[in-house]
């Protein structure tokens, strides 16, 4: 075995898991999951949006 079939066999391997992962990422079972992910920094917002009020509300009491 010489060092072009080692970069055959590493070449295969790497575009196996490659196209692996493109098939985990558009799984239409992951789709609700990586939506959620999505909407996480708007989510965030509402977060920090709440915390200032209570915080508003604390310092003028």
């Amino acid at each position: 075995m010489d060092i072009n079939t080692v970069r055959g066999i590493s070449t295969f391997f790497v575009m196996a898991a490659f196209l692996g992962i493109c098939w985990w990422a558009y799984s239409s079972h992951r789709k609700s999951r990586f939506e959620e992910a999505a909407n996480l920094p708007f989510d965030d917002d509402e977060i920090a949006e709440r915390t200032f009020k209570e915080t508003e509300k604390k310092d003028h009491e």
